[in-house]
């Protein structure tokens, strides 16, 4: 029997392939695999990062900019505030510099994130686990056709962890088109422009199958953006989201946000448009317009996310261990779904 509710969606008939334990097995395996995959593809060295940064370094991401970050005082320093992360969106510009990397090369990480005001769902949880990464380009690399070669490589990664699944799990069929479609938010808009941000993300992504959806931020022709986006990382015309169809829950399934990454005149008009200007007397913010930083591309790919897509699964909660709601839990024990 079909459960639909606010926070939760149980499809008719669902039932998990795996038990809990081969669960973990191949969460494992989708995870080596993945990021393996990855890391080859754009040539990345995995790092150490942190769990939480100071709130005046600027480095957080403030996401859409209401969430509010959690925050703690450490007794050893006068109980000084720190944040956890929400993403390491700007640590990991800082990072590659920090570091020493040079054009070309670049960094992934394990991130590990709280968002304590997100409303949790099928594909929301309040924990985030996702493979951070981010690399040096070119200033003549910040362009269209750069971005689109990237997502391209990130989407052969994708193509390859989808057959190996398949390979290894006989329930597990290839559902990935061979190419992966690039649109732009406002060509969206005109395409669906009766529907809400969400309802065109469905439509196209059961259209195409695998959407890279363009430049998310800015506003659109009817005034308002697609999504918000922060203002100082991603430059607006030069980021998206790679969206799959996803057959099991019926809808679109965001599995990648990423972009090239503010230059000066970028982070200078987009502080501009968002009423932040004073963000930039912060210090991550004044190296990009100092042009102290190196130019940029990077993303996050959910790690739980691809985790539930791949093994074909209902709910994040089944393949990721979180805080639900008791009701939310209860409920979907009673229909054979299991949250951890």
């Amino acid at each position: 029997m079909e459960i639909s509710m606010e926070h939760l969606y149980i499809p008719d008939n669902y039932h998990s392939e795996l038990s809990l334990y081969d669960t973990q097995i191949a969460i494992k395996t989708v995870k080596d695999f993945f990021q393996q995959t990855l890391a080859e593809q754009l040539y990345l060295l995995r790092v150490s990062a942190p769990l939480f940064v100071r709130p005046e370094s600027g480095l957080n991401d403030n996401l859409n900019g209401v969430e509010r970050p959690v925050s703690f005082g450490i007794k050893e320093q006068n109980d000084q505030p720190v944040e956890i992360v929400h993403s390491l969106a700007k640590w990991k510009r800082n990072a590659l510099k920090q570091y020493g990397f040079h054009v070309g090369e670049g960094l992934y990480t394990d991130m590990n994130a709280i968002r304590r005001d997100e409303d949790t769902d099928n594909t929301h949880s309040i924990y985030v686990d996702q493979w951070d990464w981010e690399k040096i380009i070119l200033k003549q690399d910040r362009n269209m056709d750069y971005l689109k070669e990237i997502v391209r490589k990130i989407y052969k990664a994708l193509k390859k962890t989808e057959k190996y699944m398949s390979i290894r799990y006989d329930y597990i069929e290839e559902i990935l088109p061979k190419d992966i479609y690039f649109i732009t938010t406002q060509e969206l808009l005109e395409r669906y422009p009766d529907l809400t941000p969400k309802e065109r993300e469905d439509k196209i992504a059961k259209e195409k199958g695998a959407v890279f959806l363009m430049q998310i931020g800015g506003r659109l022709s009817n005034g308002e953006p697609h999504d918000g986006r922060a203002p100082d990382y991603d430059d607006w015309s030069l980021n998206g989201d790679i969206i799959v169809w996803y057959p099991v829950l019926g809808h679109a399934l965001e599995l990648s946000s990423m972009g090239i990454r503010v230059d000066e005149d970028a982070l200078e008009e987009q502080l501009k448009l968002s009423g932040c200007e004073e963000r930039s007397e912060l210090p991550f913010q004044k190296a990009i317009l100092t042009k102290k930083l190196p130019y940029t591309i990077g993303g996050g790919i959910g790690q739980s996310r691809i985790c539930m897509f791949y093994l074909r699964k209902a709910h994040i909660g089944e393949v990721q261990a979180s805080i639900w709601p008791e009701e939310i839990r209860e409920i979907a024990m009673q229909h054979g779904v299991v949250l951890l």
